[in-house]
């Protein structure tokens, strides 16, 4: 799939280790044409930089869990859990704290070294905050990394959040600014960013990617990486999430995205921001061991395990174990990072 703007040798020479500089000024043409690179060039370019700031054979293994499910107001075009579509899926309140604590704790048990926590909520209320510091604390408590991901947050419960010793909150930009109204009308692509903000400015680490195979076309897995690339600090963690056909949502039936764009798409998310974790996200339980491996080769250093997430299948935690044995690769050990 051709990008068009700058032919491909006019990006930068692949840098030799030490070389590779975090950047926040990157272009759409220089994103662009990295997109457009032989993909053996791009792989190695991408596992190049990974190689500077990560360990080679170690990607790290989370655990997603849905703490409130289904009946959310946003009209999110792909996601099940949405109110707007009819996907069956019924509506379920917030969860006991130690009902999540024991989940969290089987994570912990198959290898996961960081639990994220999502509920299906616009924004989340006042009155849900001290279940949800609870649960923060809990988890933290057993040594694991905690991650929330909650829709929009004000400023003070991002304060009670920091307070609680929240490591990540998860708010993905989901696709470029061009196509984001295309697939969600109930709040603009600046409420996202704000929210970001809002993180990244209470100091903790932002976790923020998208999902590609939405129907968008190459501007904007361009423009989702620009924006990604080009703001004040890197998110710590980028998920990259390959679209979930569900039933009953508007994108149920969109035409699948060529392999290899996924994949260029994990190496270039790496070359723009090598000090990010690049998380292998949704969609793994269509994907080739190979197409997988592909993936790690690109810089992607993490991964969800678990049978669930959220409310969508993905492969089992022997599976991945298995793959990862075959490859030669370890589960990265808990590197707790201090936001910047």
């Amino acid at each position: 799939m051709k990008h068009e703007t700058i032919a491909a040798d006019q990006v930068a020479p692949h840098p030799t280790v030490g070389e590779n500089s975090l950047r926040n000024d990157w272009t759409r043409d220089e994103i662009s044409a990295l997109f457009d690179l032989p993909l053996m060039d791009l792989l190695l370019r991408a596992q190049t930089v990974h190689r500077e700031y990560f360990p080679p054979n170690e990607v790290q293994v989370s655990s997603l869990l849905s703490i409130k499910t289904g009946g959310c107001p946003e009209d999110c075009a792909y996601c099940p859990q949405s109110s707007h579509n009819n996907t069956g899926l019924p509506a379920a309140k917030l969860m006991e704290v130690q009902a999540v604590l024991d989940e969290a704790q089987k994570a912990k048990d198959g290898g996961a070294t960081r639990f994220c926590m999502g509920g299906a909520w616009r924004s989340p209320k006042d009155r849900d905050m001290d279940v949800i510091t609870a649960m923060i604390e809990g988890v933290r408590e057993m040594g694991m990394e905690t991650c929330m991901t909650l829709g929009m947050l004000s400023p003070s419960q991002t304060i009670r959040l920091k307070e609680a010793g929240l490591d990540y909150y998860n708010h993905n930009v989901d696709s470029s600014k061009e196509y984001y109204e295309k697939i969600i009308t109930t709040r603009t692509y600046q409420d996202r960013l704000n929210t970001l903000a809002l993180v990244r400015e209470s100091g903790i680490n932002v976790c923020s990617g998208g999902i590609v195979g939405m129907g968008e076309d190459a501007s904007d897995r361009i423009g989702m990486i620009h924006t990604l690339s080009t703001l004040p600090d890197h998110p710590g963690s980028v998920p990259i999430n390959m679209l979930v056909h569900v039933e009953g949502t508007p994108l149920s039936n969109t035409e699948e995205l060529d392999k290899f764009e996924f994949v260029r798409t994990i190496a270039v998310s790496k070359i723009t921001m090598p000090a990010s974790v690049v998380r292998l996200s949704a969609g793994r339980l269509e994907m080739s061991e190979e197409m997988q491996a592909m993936c790690f080769m690109a810089g992607a250093s993490s991964i969800f395990a678990g049978t669930k997430l959220l409310t969508t299948e993905n492969p089992d935690h022997e599976t991945d174990m298995n793959l990862f044995a075959r490859l030669g690769i370890k589960p990265a050990p808990i590197c707790r990072k201090e936001a910047v």
